[in-house]
């Protein structure tokens, strides 16, 4: 099926055709309209992939850096593989080849030098990076997402994927931020529209999550939200409740076959941090880290749905 992979290309020509129409054409604005769309973006993921300064692309296989590189910063800003996610999510939950059992986690990515010669806070405040509610361009977090943690300088990707391990969200805060204090936030970036009428889904059926996210707060959240809460208690909580007797009410539920499966994360960020500018940080912004993560996510999506063997 497709085109023989190369080191230089990552899309099969079946992949690529479902997604170039969904890209913006430049047509009716000012300037010249974009040409060249899979030479930039397949130039996009070599750099990600390969982790190398913009500079050093190989401008035989993809033209001019600069060129790359705005076009990046373009799509990063408008919000373009977000819209295309979206699309594809839209697609695959149609055919009911999403599994809502979402398993939610974090991981930790060292910031290079070259990301953190910014002027920002000492600590970055965490928060969603894009918005519903406003141009993504606006959204570009105070800390950039970089924050100091036992590791030094370092950025947290917070990722929700469904039970087979693709991405339906990811949320970048500084490292320092807590896990299970961003998951409200994972939770509300989870878009999946419907084909024809309806609003979009945003509530899985269960949530699988390890003890960082075990509090009275995010079960009763999710609760609140009909959504299963399959996350094991902590010690200490145990011991608190067996220390009150019968005043220490009953443990909460554990579905531990369903909880089985929570590694579907840890793969998810395995594979994602295959592409070296994403396990290590090299740029500035939040928001094109953030854009890399998600076009990540989306060839994840194209290869895992049977567009290659």
């Amino acid at each position: 099926m497709g085109q023989t992979k190369s080191r230089f290309r990552q899309f099969t020509d079946e992949q690529w055709e479902r997604i170039e129409p969904l890209l913006p054409s430049n047509e009716g604005r000012q300037g010249h309209r974009f040409r060249d769309n899979r030479k930039v973006v397949e130039g996009i993921i070599y750099r990600y992939r390969a982790g190398i300064p913009w500079r050093d692309l190989p401008s035989e296989e993809f033209g001019a850096w600069q060129t790359v590189w705005k076009r990046h910063a373009r799509y990063a800003r408008d919000g373009t593989w977000d819209r295309i996610l979206h699309v594809i999510l839209a697609d695959a939950d149609a055919a009911g080849k999403i599994d809502w059992n979402v398993s939610d986690d974090a991981t930790i990515c060292r910031a290079h030098q070259h990301s953190t010669n910014t002027t920002r806070p000492e600590q970055d405040t965490g928060g969603r990076v894009e918005s519903k509610n406003r141009p993504f361009r606006d959204c570009e977090p105070a800390g950039h997402g970089i924050g100091r943690s036992r590791g030094g300088l370092t950025t947290k990707i917070h990722s929700a994927v469904d039970g087979r391990g693709r991405p339906l969200a990811n949320v970048i805060t500084g490292g320092q931020r807590n896990d299970g204090a961003m998951l409200a936030e994972v939770l509300a970036d989870i878009h999946v529209p419907r084909h024809g009428k309806g609003r979009p889904r945003t509530r899985p059926d269960a949530v699988i999550a390890d003890k960082a996210y075990s509090s009275g707060t995010i079960r009763r959240q999710l609760r609140s939200r009909g959504i299963a809460a399959v996350i094991p208690e902590k010690s200490d909580t145990i011991a608190a409740r067996e220390r009150r007797g019968s005043r220490g009410g009953r443990p909460p539920k554990l579905d531990t076959g369903l909880y089985k499966d929570r590694n579907v994360v840890e793969r998810s960020f395995a594979l994602a941090k295959q592409w070296r500018a994403l396990a290590t940080r090299y740029d500035k912004l939040a928001i094109t880290y953030r854009a890399a993560v998600t076009l990540c996510a989306i060839l994840t999506w194209l290869r895992r749905l049977g567009d290659t063997p």
